[in-house]
């Protein structure tokens, strides 16, 4: 790709990323803050931002470097905390097919925002996808690490009240999936997800409803392939 073709990619990119930038900055340095209070120097809450990049887990690892010496306990910590990316990685196999060397990015990169992002945009022929969704993931993480490194750099000076800023994160997820909903053609695959997430709500409750979810939505999505992709094409 030429260098025009790469501006026009990110300038494509950034506004969907919009709403990220907002959650991300304010939330990266709430967790910049955090380390600070624990007593980490700000080059452990700016490198776990970069190698890591796993939101919650980053915040859980804090703790963990202050315990004991535990790596088992850590590994399976961090698999339950992040079980879900493995539904995330079965969905967007397909995706994520002829991206070439981006691809080994895309699947470091990948966390729920930009998973959304990539999953459900539609880029026009003029815009590589590949590249598209390299940007949106690497603007994603820059916008935290930028929080993160704000946060543990000044820690000691920023004492605004961020409860409730969470909210941004929920709403773009909202905003994202009605958009979805006008864009389809039948609502079946919408109508499972909703139904197994209430279902599994009631069942689990709010901390562990959504690996089961996730679990009862790929099965049923799997059984009704063909159906749901012949009713496609016929509608």
């Amino acid at each position: 790709m030429s260098l025009d073709d790469h501006i026009s990619t990110l300038k494509h990119a950034f506004p969907k990323t919009l709403p990220i930038l907002a959650g991300f900055t304010f939330l990266g340095i709430a967790y910049g803050v955090y380390m600070h209070s624990l007593g980490f120097q700000p080059i452990y809450a700016i490198l776990m931002s970069i190698l890591i990049f796993a939101g919650s887990m980053e915040f859980v690892a804090g703790s963990l470097l202050l315990g004991a010496f535990n790596p088992l306990s850590a590994f399976l910590l961090t698999l339950m905390i992040n079980a879900r990316h493995l539904f995330y990685g079965i969905s967007m196999l397909d995706k994520f097919k002829g991206t070439g060397k981006k691809k080994a990015y895309l699947i470091y990169g990948m966390c729920d925002e930009s998973f959304v992002i990539n999953s459900t945009a539609r880029t026009p022929a003029s815009i590589n996808n590949g590249w598209f969704m390299f940007y949106v993931t690497l603007l994603n993480q820059i916008y935290w690490v930028s929080g993160a490194t704000i946060g543990s750099l000044f820690g000691s000076m920023i004492t605004f009240n961020t409860d409730g800023l969470e909210f941004v994160m929920t709403a773009l997820f909202v905003v994202i999936f009605l958009d979805q909903w006008m864009k389809e053609r039948n609502h079946i695959s919408s109508l499972i997800g909703i139904a197994a997430s209430v279902l599994c709500l009631i069942i689990f409750g709010t901390e562990h409803f959504i690996i089961p979810a996730m679990l009862i939505i790929l099965i049923f999505l799997t059984l009704i392939k063909k159906f749901i992709t012949k009713n496609e094409v016929i509608s």
